[in-house]
């Protein structure tokens, strides 16, 4: 009988310091069933150093958008949905996941999580087979007629530059959205993000042929709207 395969994925909302504030790991199988889960928030940043922001940004990414955050973080932490931990508490969990199920870790962005968990001291090192969702995604759903359609649908389409360029969307949202029919927010708390919408995203993936062979970085020149939608 083959030993089984485990995956760990890692998601991070941070700080405007470059540091992670809110760390959630979820270990799961190939058919995306939970094994083990932690749901931190970083005990040297949270309530230390802001959230963080975009001073020119609408919405949640807003500065005035802060304080509704901190609320809504506050209230887990009364809730119990998240726990207050030390970067070593982190390590600790951590170590003992890989000790346990040695999974291979992945994260929707993986070259960002895995950056702002080192600038937090978040030791991410221990796994050392690894791959990036987003680029599972990309290769294997974003680059389909059929996503493309989805996206035309749904007017998924990125703000268009300064120099007049403009790309169709290959966020966790908008991929979830097509695997489910139904478009909805991501609430951009780790936990939340993983449960929504990376394990369903990385289950459907699991079960497609060569999907590793398929893995495309993202690269918003190959994304362009010009090139992939034409005017009727």
């Amino acid at each position: 009988m083959a030993k089984k395969q485990f995956f760990i994925i890692v998601d991070t909302e941070t700080s405007i310091t470059d540091k992670v504030v809110d760390f959630a790991a979820v270990v799961i199988d190939r058919k995306g069933i939970v094994h083990h889960q932690c749901a931190i928030l970083v005990q040297s940043v949270f309530a230390v150093d802001s959230l963080f922001y975009d001073k020119n940004a609408p919405g949640i990414w807003s500065q005035a958008n802060v304080s509704k955050r901190m609320d809504g973080y506050n209230a887990m932490l009364d809730t119990g949905s998240r726990m207050l931990a030390s970067v070593n508490a982190i390590n600790r969990w951590l170590a003992q996941a890989q000790g346990k199920y040695n999974p291979e870790l992945t994260a929707y962005n993986l070259a960002f999580d895995n950056g702002k968990c080192a600038n937090t001291g978040i030791d991410l090192t221990m796994f050392s087979a690894r791959f990036c969702l987003w680029a599972a995604s990309v290769g294997n759903i974003c680059n389909t007629r059929a996503y493309r359609q989805f996206a035309c649908d749904n007017h998924l389409f990125n703000a268009r530059t300064k120099f007049g360029n403009m790309t169709y969307s290959t966020t966790a949202e908008a991929v979830t959205g097509f695997l489910s029919g139904t478009m909805t927010d991501e609430p951009h708390t780790a936990l939340e993000d993983i449960i929504g919408y990376e394990i369903p995203t990385l289950a459907h993936i699991l079960n497609k042929r060569d999907w590793r062979e398929k893995m495309i970085a993202y690269n918003w020149k190959s994304h362009q709207v010009k090139d992939h939608f034409k005017a009727k």
